[in-house]
């Protein structure tokens, strides 16, 4: 079976949206001043060789702008080469692969795709989704790139309703530049007192 894992860049109050093209979002691109060589090499770190990508659509809408144009190195060549998993209600309008359309049910989907022989699959952005994984038991992993910011605003990683779950920490790294990078397994339901 393979491992799914999510991974996120998001602020102290729990932000994960980036684009200024979601929803009027007013702070476009707020990673970037945090970003050195140092985060970089931890952040390819956590991308194996191979893997797979699970994304929403709109994570892949605004990736599919971005990354069949950046230049070669190898994050992007390693983004670019991976199988695309895509949560959409049109797969037939997909273009940037080698891709595959996730519905119409998409639990059965994301099971189908998680009992496979093959890679890791690493699911970036989309909060719907990362409630739902979680939700559903799909999630094996939690990595969280946590930056040095509060936003006040914006879409968050988890949604509301989301159900508690307890998370066993794996490994910390923080960078100089006051990012750190916590990696969760699964732990289960929530304990309590």
């Amino acid at each position: 079976m393979r491992k799914l894992r999510i991974m996120e860049h998001i602020s102290l109050d729990g932000v994960i949206q980036h684009s200024a093209d979601d929803d009027g979002f007013p702070y476009s691109d707020w990673t970037a001043p945090y970003r050195t060589p140092a985060g970089r090499d931890a952040l390819l770190a956590e991308h194996p060789e191979s893997f797979d990508l699970l994304l929403g659509r709109r994570t892949y809408d605004n990736w599919s702008r971005f990354w069949p144009k950046a230049p070669s190195g190898p994050m992007a060549d390693r983004l670019n080469a991976a199988k695309k998993y895509v949560v959409t209600h049109h797969p037939e309008s997909l273009a940037w692969g080698p891709f595959e359309g996730v519905e119409p049910n998409a639990l059965e989907g994301i099971h189908r795709i998680k009992s496979q022989d093959g890679s890791d699959v690493i699911l970036w952005g989309s909060s719907t989704l990362t409630s739902t994984l979680l939700e559903h038991g799909l999630a094996d992993e939690v990595l969280l790139i946590v930056y040095p910011v509060l936003l006040g605003t914006g879409k968050r990683i988890f949604a509301d309703g989301t159900p508690p779950r307890s998370f066993e920490l794996i490994s910390i790294k923080a960078m100089p530049s006051g990012i750190i990078f916590s990696l969760y397994k699964v732990a289960g339901p929530l304990k309590t007192g």
